[in-house]
Order: structure tokens, then sequence, then C-alpha cells
């Protein structure tokens, strides 16, 4: 973008892009900067006359780099701006990622330091037994955290081939059920005879992530509720926990990879903070989409819905 302003501080040329991103309509220029561009910080740029400098821009609330170079004309100055803001929203999420993955693996690292240092000391057999049970379940835990962020690298570097077969979306939720065999009383609600033609296992990897998650966070003795449903040409699975729920500010960060809405929950809860990450790129790979919402009577529901071919038979009763 370029903004071509005189020496009183009004804009009497902008390219295209500038005209479209601040809204500027030609045939009224020249306007003063501040009516042009409807933001001061620009005009605090000019009036300081730092060559180049990074901003932000507080009514389109966006970052830009600006670069000042003499115009045409003595007291002319032309502005070159460059949007960054994705570039800096990039950053700010690699630097958490790394600040996030070095937090979860000091957990278990310092457990296995622990329990390695104890077992030095000769203890007692039931003591080193409980040790022994202690390393294995931390390696166990690093183990899932090194694979989870394998297949997801493999999945954004667009390395997993989508299969697609036909399937029942019924035996599909109670086999994963089955597989994930979890410690809260499951209820369905798939409509019979309800087949889908999609990529089975990916699927399936996605609903039981959604289902563990929402085991970890309910109450001892609630159920886990998944239902299907046809919308729109989609394949909608919705999975309800009946815990606390998360406030909605947290709602479009859930899915990123070692987010955690309440820390010290989370790690009493286990799991390796990559469940929903993967189940978002597992849908994205297969053109879907995610989603959180709060429950109308408490707790939280996580959906995933991907398109595909889809059919019903008549008997369309909730099993």
């Amino acid at each position: 973008m370029a903004i071509l302003v005189g020496s009183e501080r009004h804009v009497y040329a902008a390219n295209k892009a500038a005209r479209s991103f601040f809204a500027i309509d030609a045939e009224r220029l020249p306007l003063s900067l501040l009516d042009a561009t409807r933001e001061g910080r620009l005009l605090e740029v000019l009036t300081a006359g730092q060559p180049e400098e990074e901003i932000r821009l507080s009514h389109r609330r966006r970052i830009v780099q600006t670069r000042l170079l003499p115009g045409p004309r003595p007291g002319d100055t032309l502005v070159f701006i460059t949007d960054v803001t994705e570039l800096r929203r990039l950053e700010t999420v690699r630097q958490e990622f790394v600040a996030n993955l070095s937090h979860e693996l000091k957990t278990p690292i310092t457990s296995l330091r622990l329990a390695a240092e104890s077992l030095t000391g000769h203890p007692p057999a039931e003591a080193r037994q409980r040790f022994v049970d202690r390393i294995l379940k931390e390696t166990d835990h690093l183990a899932a955290i090194i694979a989870n962020l394998r297949q997801l690298a493999e999945i954004e570097q667009g390395q997993l081939a989508v299969q697609v077969s036909r399937f029942d979306v019924g035996e599909l939720v109670a086999e994963v059920a089955e597989r994930t065999r979890l410690d809260r009383r499951l209820e369905t609600r798939v409509p019979k005879g309800l087949a889908f033609t999609g990529d089975r296992s990916k699927l399936a990897q996605a609903l039981a992530n959604l289902m563990d998650n929402a085991a970890r966070f309910s109450p001892v003795g609630s159920p886990v509720e998944v239902e299907a449903e046809v919308t729109g040409g989609e394949l909608r699975l919705s999975v309800r926990d009946h815990g606390p729920g998360i406030s909605p500010e947290h709602w479009t960060r859930v899915f990123e990879r070692f987010y955690k809405v309440d820390r010290a929950r989370s790690r009493d809860a286990g799991g390796t903070g990559l469940g929903l990450a993967i189940t978002k790129h597992l849908a994205k790979a297969q053109g879907g989409r995610v989603w959180t919402e709060a429950a109308r009577d408490g707790g939280q529901i996580f959906g995933i819905a991907v398109p595909g071919v889809l059919e019903v038979s008549d008997d369309r009763a909730m099993g």
C-alpha cells in the first residue's frame, strides 16, 4: 500500500491497495490524513519522521510496518504500508507452542528423574515397584506426546492421504466407544441406517479424541453423550460432557496445540494436550470443520462436521 502525503498532512493520492484497505474515495482527495485513514497513529509516524516503524492501527486493529520516503515535490512524503498482522500472529503462535511444549515436557521429565533417583537408593520392593510403575507411566506419556506431534506434522504437511469408503455411522460410533474404553456411561443418538462415504479411520480417530476429552472432563457418574445428524450435506458428530463448561472467550483457541483453559485441572485430568488439535486437522484434511459450544443445561459440546455422501434408510429411529 502506498499513500502520497503533502507537507500539510493531506493525502493527495493513494494506490488501489491503500484505497481498499482504508476505504478511501479517490474523488474526495485531497483529504487530511486523519480523515482519509481514520488512523491517528499514521499521523504520529509522519510527525516523528521515523523512516521505518511498526505500529498497531486502532481503528482496523491491524499491525502494519510503515516506511517513509521523500515524495516527488519538496515536503511530500510517500508512505508505504505493509500489513504484518498475520506474520505477527504466526510468530506468537510459534512462541506459545515452544513455551507450552516445554511446560508439557517438564512435568513428566521431572517425575522420571525423581523416580530414577529414588531407585538408586535401593528402596524396599514395594516402593521400588511403585517407582518403576511411575517411570513406565511417564515414559508412555512422553511417547504419546511425540507420536501426536509427529502425526500433527504429517497432517499439516499434507502427507496423510484421504481414503474414502462407505460405512455405517452407528457401527463406527460403537466401535470407537469399545476401543476408547471410557470410564463414563455412553449415551448415543445415531439415526439407524445412516451410511456415510468418507475417510472412516480419520473420522474414527477424531471422534475418539472428542470422546476421550469429554470423559476426562466429566464428573464421575455422569454420561458422555454422542449424537450424529445430517445437516446441509454434512455428517455432524457432536460429543457432550457434563463438566463445568468453558467460557466463550476460550472457544476459538481450545483446538490449538497445548492450549489449556485451566492448566492445573488439565494436568490432573491427564492427556497430551494435542487431541483437539489433531481432531481439527483431521477434519480440515477431509474438508470439514470443528466447533465447540455450551450445552443448554450445562457442560460443553465439541463437534466435527465433514462433507460426504450420506444415505439414511427409511427407518430413522434413534439407537
